[in-house]
């Protein structure tokens, strides 16, 4: 059973057990940051926890790495 989790406003469906950074791929969504020098389009990149291009902060802390996060039900994600 599915459920959503908020990004950027934006409502996006989740499977238990999945990482914020895969509901975003799965939804299609392949950036939401960009580089503080070049403003080059930053997503998921290694996928397990080791590169920080995937930042995004979530229901309001410090930001984390997407692709280590399992979302929760009503996760309000903020990617700026």
């Amino acid at each position: 059973m599915t459920f959503h989790i908020t990004i950027d406003g934006r409502s996006v469906p989740v499977v238990p057990g999945q990482t914020i950074g895969a509901a975003l791929h799965a939804a299609g969504v392949r950036s939401w940051r960009t580089t503080r020098f070049g403003g080059r389009p930053r997503g998921l990149f290694c996928g397990i926890g080791v590169c920080f291009d995937c930042l995004i902060s979530v229901n309001g802390r410090a930001p984390e790495r997407a692709c280590l996060i399992e979302a929760a039900p009503g996760d309000e994600v903020t990617t700026s």
